[in-house]
């Protein structure tokens, strides 16, 4: 591998964002080991999504097992796939409901990360609507050989636009989205920009008012903590219509909803999670994944976890005859391992040689050195069977670091010195309470 090109944008993305604790957007290719059941199952979500139908996972995992990994590379192949995706994180401030439009808060952090293959790096939402317009146009142009200045080919094109309108009506708020639609179409065709950016605000979900957006779009309703997931089905709906193969949409740290005090709050910020659940497995959502992320302490605390709302432990909760080293990637739940010391080792392998290459550098360690390195860490930080990438890689990288500023010291010399203490995170985060989620996102 240590030949393999690796552009300088995607290595320093790589190394950057591991040395600081969160995981790569770009270049997860080059040091994603494992998980092959699990991408399977995921990537078969994606084919049934594209064929018209929508799809529910929860990754579940202790933390440092490689949830957020997981939903970045899934991103990522959707990205190549043709979906647009849309992520988010949660937090206290992001919630799926809440009586300060927190859940409008989550929507509007979506719509500012929709991502195309062309535009992976968010801000999408005014490129599909430039795309739409630009095949309406050109699918009027093809049909009827019109001369695109004619009123006649005009009148073509709001023609489509209505056919769009109608398919829509017998979705919640349908007709008012398609009507925010041609809003933006009158504005592309009269150069009103100002029209194009109301559209555009509604959408983004940032009218407060509905008289606000009456006055300003001629619509009934607004995208607020209510609706929102209403407007992500027919935005799902919509981007099928320009070409796209569906939407997926990306729910991470969801333990900050287990973290909610309210109990109440807590327990409708659940009841979302329920509608989100039963839209997409019972069929009521076309073309739309959701993905949550969360721990396993989220999911099956019996007092505050996932567990404790009955409605969800009922369609959650494993089957009787699951069995520990049973692995099952047909249900809604995907519980995510520790890697193996064996998939840790061709990790800590991989990003040795994305580091030479960034660097210039020849090989940075030898297979025995870095399998020196795992062992040490091992002894020290006691807990052979929980080792993780969270334990390891901003270690490892902190090495590399040093012996290559400091050609003067051994690699054995930094390794076995009295100084060296590998990075710890006290006891096991899932017995830490639960004020203490500070996540390494590998």
């Amino acid at each position: 591998m240590a030949e393999v090109k690796i552009p300088r944008r995607l290595s320093t993305a790589i190394l950057n964002s591991l040395s600081a604790g969160v995981v790569p957007r770009v270049g997860l290719e080059y040091i994603a080991v494992g998980r092959k059941d699990e991408i399977a199952a995921l990537l078969s979500d994606l084919e049934n999504i594209a064929s018209g139908g929508a799809a529910f996972r929860f990754l579940i995992g202790r933390y440092g097992s490689g949830k957020s990994f997981m939903l970045q590379l899934l991103r990522n192949y959707a990205l190549e796939r043709n979906f647009v995706v849309a992520d988010v994180d949660l937090s206290l401030e992001r919630r799926l409901c809440g009586s300060n439009g927190e859940g409008l808060a989550t929507y509007r952090e979506a719509m500012h990360n929709l991502s195309t293959k062309t535009r992976p790096d968010g801000g999408a939402l005014v490129a599909v609507l430039e795309r739409w317009i630009s095949d309406v146009l050109a699918l009027v142009q093809r049909e009827s050989s019109l001369d695109p200045a004619s009123p006649e080919f005009g009148s073509k094109v709001n023609n489509r636009i209505l056919e769009l309108a109608s398919s829509m009506e017998g979705l919640v708020h349908g007709f008012d989205f398609a009507t925010v639609l041609s809003s933006y179409w009158r504005g592309y065709q009269e150069s009103n920009d100002e029209k194009k950016e109301a559209a555009l605000r509604w959408l983004r979900g940032e009218f407060t008012t509905k008289t606000e957006a009456r006055q300003a779009l001629g619509v009934r309703v607004i995208v607020d903590d209510n609706s929102w997931y209403d407007t992500l089905k027919l935005l799902a709906n919509f981007v099928t219509t320009v070409g796209y193969q569906g939407l997926l949409f990306l729910l991470d740290e969801a333990a900050n909803l287990y973290k909610i005090a309210h109990t109440i709050s807590r327990a409708n910020n659940y009841e979302k999670l329920l509608t989100l659940f039963n839209d997409t497995l019972q069929g009521k959502a076309e073309r739309l994944g959701i993905l949550v992320g969360g721990t396993s302490q989220f999911l099956e605390d019996p007092r505050r976890g996932l567990y404790s709302y009955e409605a969800l432990r009922t369609r959650l909760q494993e089957s009787r005859f699951r069995q520990d080293g049973l692995k099952d990637t047909s249900g809604p739940i995907l519980r995510l391992q520790v890697l193996s010391h064996e998939e840790i080792f061709v990790l800590l392998t991989r990003l040795s040689n994305v580091y030479s290459i960034h660097h210039g550098l020849p090989a940075s360690l030898s297979a025995s050195q870095i399998q020196t390195f795992m062992q040490e860490v091992v002894n020290r930080l006691g807990a052979q069977e929980l080792l993780t990438p969270r334990e390891v890689v901003r270690d490892f990288l902190a090495v590399l670091d040093l012996l290559r500023q400091n050609p003067q010291i051994t690699f054995e010399q930094l390794l076995q010195g009295a100084d060296f203490k590998p990075t710890t995170q006290g006891q096991d985060p899932e017995q830490e309470s639960s004020a203490q989620f500070a996540e390494f996102k590998l």
